[in-house]
This record gives C-alpha cells, structure tokens and sequence, in this order.
C-alpha cells in the first residue's frame, strides 16, 4: 500500500487524485494542437528531403513546380533568406541542423533541401514530390559496430576510481559481457508542427514543442530578431519525449512566413519524423564485474559505445547509469562515441538510463547466477551509503524498500531460482527484476500569480504540459499556496511572454514549475490585505527561483525504483509474452496519483516495447531506414501488454518545498532488464541483445540444445 506522511494528508490537494483540469477540452476536441490552429490566408510547405547519404546539391529543378496550381514558392540553399548561426543556446552550441537551406552539403538521408509553399497541403505535396533534385554524390558511412575505428571518447566521459585490473585479479567471480541497444524512436502521437505568422511587427509561432521560450529565444537568435519580437504558444501538446526541442518545421514555418508575408504552416509526416526530430542511438555494452564469493563488488566497469552525426556531436551516456546505483572498490564508466553519416541522435525518455541500465541489471543478475545469490539479496549487499563516485550524500535514497515492497507484492519469495523449470503447456515460466534510477535536477524558473477581482487566481508560467498532467499537477499545487480550492485556479501554460521556465523534460520540469508557483504564491499572499478590494487589473506578484535553486547543497539527488516481470516463453515459435510488470518507485512527493500513476504505467510499458518489439534499421547501401513508419518500426500494441501495477513508497525530497523529484524517466529504466532477466529464468538462456526477437528465441534455443548435445 502506498504510504503517506502527515503533512501530505493535511493538504487539499496535492496527493488526492484529480482528472485533468484540460480533459473536457481535449475529448471534445476544444483543445488546439499547433497543426489544427486556424488562420485566414494560411499557406502550408511540405518538405523535400535528400535521398543521398553524402554528398552535395547540384541542382534544384524548381522551375517545373512553381507552375503547379497553388504553388506559391520553392525554398532551397539558393534562394532562402540567410540565417545566424553564430549564438549560443542554453545547451551548449546551436544544432548546425536549424542552418536550414544555407548550404549545399548533404550529411545524411533525410536532410532538408527545399520546403514547397502552396495554397493547400495536398498541392504542397504534389508539387514537392514532383520536384527533381540533383546530387553530388560522395561514399557514405552508416555502419555502427563496436570498436569502430572512428570511436573517440569525449571530454569528461569517464569517471572513475580504483585500480580495475588489481581489482579484478583479486575477484573470486568475474562477469564479462557484451550488451546491445538498437536504434529506437520517439514517434509522439501528433507530429511535430508549427503555424508561423507576423502580426505587428512580431513573429507569432504556435508550436508542438517542449519549452516556449527556449524555442521562440532560438528562433529570435537564427533570424536576427529582438527576443521581445518573438512569440512561441505551445498550449497542448500531443507526446514529445525529448524529440520536440526547436526543430526545423518551426525555422522553415518562419521562414516561408517571411518570405511570403502570410502565415504558414509546416507539419511533419511520420516518415520525416524519422530522420528530422532525433532518435535514440544504438549502443554497443561492455560491462565487467567483479565479486567475492558472497557477492560484494569489487570491480564496476562499464563501457558504453554510441553513434553521432558529423554535423553536431550527441552522447547517449549509457555508462552513467550504475554510477550512483552500486559501489565497488573499482569503480570506471565511459562512453564513446563515432560520427557516421546519420541523423544526429537526441534525448529520448530516460536517455542513457534506459539503455545502460539494460546492460548493468542484465550483468547483476549474470554476477547473482555465478554467485548462487538471490538478484535482490545481491543488490541489498551493495547498497551504498555516499555517492560511489562523489562521496556526497543522497538526499534520500529508498531503493531497498522498493525492493522490499515489490518483492512482497509480487510474490517473489516463492520463487524457485533454478531456471527452466517452470511450464505451462507449451510455456516456459520466469520471473526477473532490476532496479531503476533517474536523476532529479532542480532548474531557476519564474512564474506570476495574479490575484482576480472575482476572488480567483490567475498562474501564468512557460510550462509545457506534454501530455503528463503537469497542467493539472500545477494547478494542486498553486491551490495548496493559496489555500484555496482547485477551482478557483486558471492555469496558463506554454506562451514564451510568461518569462523564462525550464522544458518539459529530464523529470525536472513539475519539480522546478512548482517551486517558482509557491514562491511567488507566498509574496502574493504578504501583499493580499484581508478582507481588502482587489482593483479591477488584479494584484500580481512574480517570482524568479534562480537564488533558491543556487543555494541547494551539493547532495545525489535521485528517484529509485524496482521493476518486476514475469515472462511466458515458448521455445517453438520464439513468441515471448510479458504476463505481469510490476514497479514500485520512490519519486519524492506524488503531486496527484492518478496522473502518475498514469506516466509509471505508460513508462514500463515503453520498456515492454524496448525489450521485445523497437528495432530501426538502416539500410547501409543507402543510408536511409528500412520501414520508417509505424508499420516497419514495431512497437508494443494493446495485445501486448498485460496487467502492469505501479505504486510508491514514501520519499519526500526534503530540499523541495513540495517534496517532488520527478516521474517521467524513472518508469522506463530498469523494465527492459527485469523482462530479459526473466526470459533467462525461463528458459536458462541469456539473452544480450535487444529487441529479444522470436528469431533470437528459436536460435538461442538452438544453440542450448546444441550445448546440451555436445
């Protein structure tokens, strides 16, 4: 049963379930997506993207298409208005992606060379798949394997202490294995797009993203334009999971908007999504532990290698997983990383952690096998108390009582440990586990609480709401610092002129959303006389959290969890079937238990996907994918996925004024691990490499019989 503290029960509304306060609106189809805003006059591009892996635009046939019926214009390198492209983004270096029609090089399949503006969608398209490009064609690269020879390791990708090969020599049980993550994709529910239009002087941009203001500050940076000129909405917003940053639908909506002096409006298809909104690169593992006889690490060595593209470098840091889960006396993760000509990666949810702890769990239970250990008991014994690389302090960490409640709940003690010898007619039974850990960041935010004339309040922050419930979970906590009813709450989200917030992304965006809302809720609430008049304007107050987050003390700040699974293999057909997932998490305070309920659920059951289905393919002759929608990509269906219960232990963070850390990754880390550690308790057969396909079953089963023979 999920706990809870004295002071959750006091409030009245954080911690009590509450349907979304945007539900209505969205089932009946009030609610606006950046693809459906109407606008008078409104003109639609349609994108044309290379078909060359490397090369270089010869030509551009335009002619022909500016004479088809409503074509209005034909953007390419040798027409587009100029770009800036020397700034800075709160991230790091702009992604060289967004220089759009600035060139003539080619880096990949899939990069923009013209965008074709017509009256409708569907001339759009005629027209631009009737335009001819010519190319310069130059060899490609696309090939991802381990040791590439292009593998370089970045500054500051590796961590570590102790002497690992002492270490090892001295260790009575060694593993030593190689893991493997495929390409995986985003595909959010509504495709990427933006509506862009100038309205007295200001660029108005309605966008599908995952942060207003750091989408409109770029889109002010790349076309030279004073911050204030820019405005970027983003009020609903259909899925995103770390693909909808400033990507080019909304440069070229701007653009073509510009040029033709109407609004316009680019959407994406789902095929273009593949090549044009990131993706989660594959990963090549290798993971060495060392034990005593009774399980006790003395050596953690993970060694992650990934792919990035030759315009801007991205890091899937898969090693970085185990660095605050386990301790050793050896302790080293790195991650390497090779350019080939691809598409550039991207955060995609739980990035890193994902796969990494795939590959880490997957060799804690190879290590519990060899060491005749149960896989929780073996986890128990290195739990560490400090940071194992930093020495910091958690500010909590209740890792063992997710495991100690999943363990109870899911029946674990009855388990037999042997494997292969359950069954069930044709079915082979097993059962795994493996934990989860995510980190929690806190980032400066503002916000304004504006107190209404007719005794309601108004909350005005660039919060993007991707789907999560973060509208509905603000508005809890605002009435909790009021101290008034939910009801008497207006939330508005998602509008750049709001002032600076964090995205929605890295399970950080409630957790520093909040924390602007209570503080300028608290100055609000000084300057509110009682019983006084309210002018007709209201009273605001506003708030900027950059001084509070600053003065946090330096602790490991995580969410925990424990997955658990039971698996049904038949070794005839290679069909796997996931019966029961289970995940008890602690993620500080739970704002509203419906909604999170809801993210854990949808999490696990995209590491369910992750463990048997998601595989992108590229074809290496072409360097372009083989099936790039969601009939060539699998992923999980509704058949596919069992009962999956998700709940909490009590674990406020108590740096936090509300006690949040966050829930969008920490659902996902760790499920992949517990579904392939229980398809080896079912058949005895360990399997390395995701997706863990029928095939992968039926040859894996082979080659155990094969053994057995031999």
């Amino acid at each position: 049963m999920t706990t809870t503290t004295a002071a959750a029960a006091a409030t009245r509304a954080v911690g009590t379930a509450h349907t979304r306060v945007e539900g209505l609106a969205k089932v009946t189809g009030a609610a606006r997506y950046a693809g459906e805003v109407p606008h008078p006059e409104l003109a639609h591009g349609w994108l044309v993207l290379s078909t060359v892996a490397r090369g270089r635009v010869r030509a551009v046939q335009d002619a022909p298409v500016r004479g088809m019926p409503g074509v209005l214009t034909v953007l390419h390198h040798g027409n587009a208005p100029r770009l800036e492209g020397n700034y800075m983004v709160p991230f790091g270096q702009p992604d060289p992606a967004l220089q759009l029609f600035q060139h003539d090089r080619v880096p990949y399949v899939g990069w923009p060379v013209a965008l074709v503006v017509a009256e409708t969608p569907e001339q759009a398209r005629e027209a631009a798949e009737a335009l001819e490009v010519e190319y310069d064609e130059e060899p490609h690269d696309v090939a991802f394997f381990v040791g590439h020879p292009g593998m370089y390791t970045p500054e500051g990708s590796h961590a570590g202490k102790g002497d690992l090969e002492a270490e090892l020599a001295a260790s009575a049980v060694v593993v030593d294995a190689e893991y493997t993550t495929p390409e995986e994709h985003h595909s959010p529910m509504e495709p990427h797009a933006a509506t862009a239009r100038w309205d007295g002087g200001r660029l108005e941009v309605v966008d599908s993203n995952q942060g207003s203001k750091f989408v409109a500050d770029e889109l002010a940076k790349l076309f030279s334009l004073d911050p204030s000129a820019v405005r970027v909405r983003s009020e609903h917003v259909g899925g995103a999971f770390g693909s909808k940053g400033t990507r080019p639908h909304a440069v070229l909506a701007a653009m073509a908007a510009t040029v033709l002096h109407r609004p316009v409006r680019v959407v994406l298809t789902r095929r273009q999504m593949f090549s044009l909104v990131g993706y989660r690169s594959p990963t090549a593992q290798r993971v060495r532990l060392g034990a005593d006889p009774d399980g006790r690490l003395r050596v953690l060595d993970h060694q992650a290698e990934c792919l990035t593209s030759t315009v801007y470098e991205f890091i899937e840091r898969s090693a970085d997983f185990g660095r605050p889960v386990y301790d050793a006396d050896a302790h080293h993760t790195v991650n390497r990383v090779v350019r080939l000509d691809v598409p550039t990666p991207t955060w995609m949810r739980a990035p890193g952690e994902a796969p990494g702890s795939f590959a880490l769990e997957s060799a804690l239970d190879e290590l519990a096998e060899k060491c005749g250990i149960d896989p929780i008991a073996l986890r128990v014994r290195n739990e560490p108390t400090v940071g194992p690389l930093s020495g910091l302090p958690f500010t909590s960490r209740n890792l063992l009582a997710c495991f100690e409640e999943g363990a109870r709940r899911f029946g674990w003690a009855d388990r037999d440990p042997r494997p292969g010898v359950r069954r069930e007619g044709r079915w082979l039974l097993g059962t795994g586990t493996a934990a989860a850990a995510f980190p929690t960041l806190s980032v400066p935010s503002t916000a304004a609480v504006t107190a209404e004339a007719d005794g309601t309040f108004t909350v005005r922050i660039t919060a993007i709401d991707v789907g999560t419930g973060a509208r509905t979970a603000l508005t809890q906590v605002a009435a909790d610092a009021l101290e008034v009813e939910p009801g008497r709450i207006r939330m508005r989200i998602a509008d750049s002129d709001f002032g600076p917030a964090i995205i929605a992304g890295g399970s950080m965006g409630t957790r520093s959303w909040a924390w602007a809302i209570i503080a300028a809720a608290r100055e609000l609430r000084e300057r509110l006389v009682p019983g006084g008049v309210i002018p007709p304007e209201g009273i605001t107050a506003r708030s900027d959290t950059s001084a509070a987050v600053g003065a946090l003390s330096n602790k490991e700040r995580h969410t925990f969890g424990a997955q658990f699974a039971e698996v049904a293999v038949d070794v005839t057909t290679g069909e796997v079937r996931v019966r029961r997932m289970l995940g008890i998490f602690a993620a500080g305070r739970i704002v509203n238990p419906l909604t999170a309920r809801g993210q854990f659920i949808g999490a696990m059951t995209w590491g369910l996907s992750m463990a048997l289905h998601e595989e992108a393919v590229r074809d290496q002759a072409s360097g372009g994918h083989v099936g790039a929608d969601l009939a060539g990509y699998h992923f999980a269906a509704h058949a596919d996925v069992p009962a999956i219960e998700a709940d909490w232990v009590d674990d406020p963070d108590p740096d936090d004024p509300v006690g949040i850390k966050g829930i969008g990754e920490i659902g996902v880390v760790g499920a992949a691990a517990a579904i392939a550690n229980a398809v080896w308790h079912a058949t005895g057969v360990r399997h390395r490499n995701l997706p863990i396909r029928p095939d992968r079953v039926l040859l894996a089963a082979a080659g155990a019989r094969g053994a057995r023979g031999a």
